[in-house]
């Protein structure tokens, strides 16, 4: 590290768990964030922040007018923008040192596993099972961290899925495949700063994959209710039959 980032990390590297080896692991690491918006922006943030090496940021989809309310990496200008683009941009100014990569595609199939292989972490910011199912079913096939997170009206929840470390159950273990599609904010609504929190867990989760301190969610779903700002801990086990980790 040079002066300049000895002096912007500065005070991630006064804490003993990271120190100046965390920091290094965190500027070399390349984390894969699938979705730019409520949840993706401030992860994403947080991350370019915190100095990761290199970020690639995966959405189809363009700015509107409705996603300002949450998704906090875009901006008025930025209406009409691609969403890959407008993130991009906010992240080089937060941190021109992080190498950002955007594509703007909904990412499926050869190319997904080609994604989730050269990332050490990816953190799973969509918002619909389809995509949510390929996503944990690359990761457990390259044994990739999986970063999880959900939000809707006032409620939020985080997992994290380590395959092939501490026995860790996969998404598949949590919703079955065959279940009903998820619900969004689209059609249900949602308080902006949920998406704040969720999305901020994540990147602290990625983080903590990163430099392999602490203890991450693995096994345990994190909830939010915040109208009550109540915290709950489910615990998640293995399921020895999933059709996705069962035999993994």
């Amino acid at each position: 590290m040079n002066d300049t980032q000895l002096l912007r990390y500065s005070r991630q590297i006064m804490l003993p768990q990271c120190d100046i080896e965390g920091q290094q692991k965190i500027l070399a690491a390349k984390v894969l964030i699938i979705g730019a918006g409520g949840l993706g922006s401030p992860a994403a943030m947080y991350l370019a922040a915190a100095g990761v090496g290199s970020i690639v940021i995966y959405d189809d989809d363009v700015v509107e007018l409705s996603n300002l309310q949450r998704q906090i990496a875009h901006h008025t200008p930025d209406i009409g923008m691609d969403k890959v683009i407008s993130t991009r941009k906010t992240l080089n100014r937060l941190n021109p040192d992080v190498e950002v990569k955007g594509i703007k595609q909904r990412l499926a199939g050869e190319q997904l596993d080609i994604e989730v292989l050269n990332a050490d972490v990816v953190l799973d910011c969509s918002d619909n099972f389809t995509t949510r199912f390929a996503i944990n079913k690359a990761c457990v096939k390259h044994k990739t961290a999986l970063v999880s997170g959900a939000a809707i009206r006032f409620e939020g929840q985080v997992s994290v899925f380590t395959p092939g470390k501490n026995n860790s159950p996969c998404y598949n273990c949590l919703y079955s495949s065959d279940g009903e599609e998820l619900q969004n904010c689209a059609t249900n609504g949602v308080i902006a700063p949920i998406t704040g929190i969720v999305g901020s867990i994540q990147a602290l989760e990625a983080l903590k994959v990163i430099m392999a301190i602490g203890k991450p969610l693995t096994g345990r779903l994190l909830l939010l209710d915040g109208l009550s700002m109540e915290w709950n801990t489910m615990k998640l086990a293995k399921n020895l039959k999933c059709p996705t980790c069962g035999a993994a």
